[in-house]
């Protein structure tokens, strides 16, 4: 996911953009191309620190490669040199000789221009935001002085064409989905944990897996909301890259293995009710606990630490995109692949119990849930699936896929909170006996078969282990 990181600011009717500067660690000057204009252009400048980079790139830009001044640097200063003037014909000749002396704005590498003429260079590509195909400008007045902002009154570059504005309007639409998304499947979560703890009557350890696996879908909703506003949002934080929003990602990597982790018990949990019978339920609830909150830990450790090395991998508060990733994604999928076999052969074990001969018929409520468990395991595994498969930056085809990923994404905790909850048979069958009481004439009570002396029948292991 690629979030926008531009604020805008206006001046006397002109638009600059501000953009975090990304700044590498240490040195490759091998990487370098030079770009139409004979500008030299780097492809990944790797720097020990801000003032390093700068430093760098002042002396490359006020001496070429052979130490000496420009030729159009000599001849501006040369311009400097000459007595005044004595007529006319001298002032016009000595206009056309006037030059704007080579320049370094802190970005970009501005060389010696003749007066009255605009230079142009490509953007720099290491800073996040800009385009590196675009255009910046710099006006060299006819007296040969750059062009001085009436605001700040120093010498201006103009940047503003740097910015692909239709590209970050649709970045923040984007944004503007995840975080509309994350809204709704907070609400629902929130609402689903209130019903799942104000009846007495779901309490089992199928249940108490789903309410884990919601407390994780809430609490990463919350998280990656002040992701977006405060991270996202804020380009000065991305900027320093404090230790607080790498806290933060972290926090939210950490949450997303435990979300994936409850999964595998749902799926885990289906496969034990079914072919291992006579396991304890306290047993088997501290290894779901273990599994779901404990091993995230130790993965999750493990991968800060092997990308806490990489100083390339630790600017803009590790939201940028790095290998490391994958000591994240193989535990996913395996995790993933793993909750697959075991539905298959839940499956095939559920369609035996179907059989009208079957002397031990599989019961509603673990039927649903089956069914509810294998329609969110490809819900939660799409994006990693399509990993492989993204579409290139800039082509029409990763707008859709941005769109499509932000949706699934932010809305997974809406679809567990309908699958297992509103749609749950328990939980409506729990919601019935509550309102059949208080207002009987609207709401039918449940059939009396379905209590056992007051409980409901789902207390069973079959039912609700």
């Amino acid at each position: 996911m690629k979030e926008v990181q531009v604020k805008q600011k206006h001046q006397n009717g002109l638009t600059t953009e501000e953009a975090t500067l990304e700044i590498p660690a240490a040195v490759n000057m091998d990487e370098q191309h030079t770009s139409q204009d004979g500008d030299i252009q780097y492809d990944r400048l790797k720097h020990a620190d801000p003032e390093a980079l700068m430093r760098h790139l002042y002396y490359d830009c006020m001496q070429d490669g052979s130490g000496r001044a420009s030729s159009l640097e000599q001849a501006a200063l040369k311009s400097y040199d000459t007595n005044q003037p004595q007529d006319l014909h001298d002032q016009q000749q000595q206009q056309q000789q006037l030059f704007c002396p080579r320049r370094f704005d802190g970005w970009t590498c501005w060389d010696a221009q003749p007066a009255g003429t605009v230079a142009e260079n490509y953007c720099p590509n290491f800073v996040l935001g800009f385009d590196a195909n675009r255009l910046a400008f710099r006006v060299c007045n006819t007296n040969g002085s750059w062009f001085v902002h009436p605001e700040s009154g120093r010498e201006w570059s103009n940047y503003t064409n740097c910015v692909d504005l239709e590209d970050m309007k649709f970045r923040r639409l984007v944004n503007d989905l995840y975080i509309g998304g994350y809204t709704i499947s907070l609400v629902t979560l929130i609402v689903s944990l209130c019903v799942f703890f104000s009846f007495r009557t779901l309490k089992c350890t199928r249940i108490r897996i789903h309410i884990n696996l919601f407390i994780s879908l809430a609490l990463s909703c919350i998280f990656w909301l002040v992701w977006y506003k405060l991270v996202v949002e804020q380009p000065e934080v991305t900027h320093r890259s404090g230790n607080w929003c790498i806290s933060l990602h972290i926090l939210l990597h950490y949450l997303m293995l435990v979300n994936y982790f409850w999964m595998f018990c749902e799926g885990l949990h289906l496969h034990l009710v079914l072919v291992i019978v006579f396991i304890k339920d306290a047993i088997a609830m501290r290894w779901f606990m273990t599994i779901g909150w404990i091993v995230p830990m130790g993965l999750i450790s493990f991968y800060a630490t092997f990308r806490n090395n990489y100083t390339a991998d630790t600017e803009h508060c590790w939201m940028d995109e790095s290998h490391a990733m994958w000591l994240l994604t193989v535990p996913v999928f395996l995790s993933l692949a793993a909750s697959l076999v075991f539905l298959v052969n839940v499956v095939r074990v559920l369609l035996t119990k179907l059989n009208s001969t079957s002397p031990n018929p599989a019961p509603l409520g673990l039927k649903k849930a089956t069914r509810a468990t294998l329609i969110l395991i490809p819900l939660f595994g799409l994006q990693h699936i399509l990993l492989p498969f993204r579409p290139n930056k800039g082509c029409e085809l990763e707008r859709y896929y941005q769109v499509v990923s932000a949706v699934l994404i932010s809305l997974q905790g809406a679809c567990v909170s309908c699958l297992f909850c509103f749609a749950n048979h328990d939980v409506i069958f729990a919601i019935k006996c509550q309102l059949s009481r208080f207002i009987p004439d609207l709401v039918q009570h449940p059939f009396r078969e379905s209590y056992n002396g007051g409980q409901v029948q789902t207390q069973s292991r079959d039912m609700m282990v």
